[in-house]
């Protein structure tokens, strides 16, 4: 048998699980360094609470609060709850990348006069002052802002693996 790595991740309880998972990029300078994992339990993960905001902060900073995860693309992953009423600022450097994806509840993103936005919705935020958002409803209000530096570098794929050229997937 041919030497192989298999990838499996399998939830550990029974029924049903969710979970997302992100794959951050690497600048073609960091492409072939060692690999490393840093793994952090759920109970591990920094969390802060303000003005009817609770934020978990799995990569990046929000509400004063600084992740432990350090990447070496700049990122952000942060997971917001918004109780009903809440009013939501979030910076995002002006030159960065990010999304919003609504888990749950609705929510008013951007201008206060804007539509609602329904849970399993995406976002693509555009360049500015970051993320502004508004739980307006009577439910609890969750979602995600996923944000990072743009590499600006040509990507190729092959499966799961990504470099910058064929060349590099070809010998890899």
């Amino acid at each position: 048998m041919d030497d192989c790595i298999v990838h499996s991740e399998m939830p550990a309880a029974q029924g049903t699980q969710k979970g997302l998972q992100l794959w951050i990029n690497l600048s073609s300078k960091y492409k072939m360094i060692e690999l490393m994992y840093q793994e952090v339990p759920s109970k591990d993960i920094t969390e802060a609470t303000k003005d009817g905001i609770k934020v978990r902060v799995i990569v990046g900073e929000a509400l004063g609060t600084k992740s432990a995860i350090y990447t070496l693309t700049p990122t952000m992953h942060l997971d917001f709850t918004l109780e009903p009423g809440a009013h939501l600022r979030q910076p995002i450097p002006g030159s960065w990348n990010a999304f919003v994806y609504v888990l749950e509840g609705e929510g008013i993103f951007g201008r206060s006069k804007s539509s609602s936005v329904n849970a399993q919705h995406l976002l693509l935020l555009g360049p500015g002052d970051g993320l502004e958002a508004w739980n307006k409803s009577s439910k609890l209000l969750r979602l995600i802002l996923v944000g990072g530096e743009p590499l600006c570098e040509l990507l190729v794929q092959f499966g799961s693996f990504v470099m910058n050229t064929q060349e590099e997937i070809d010998t890899f």
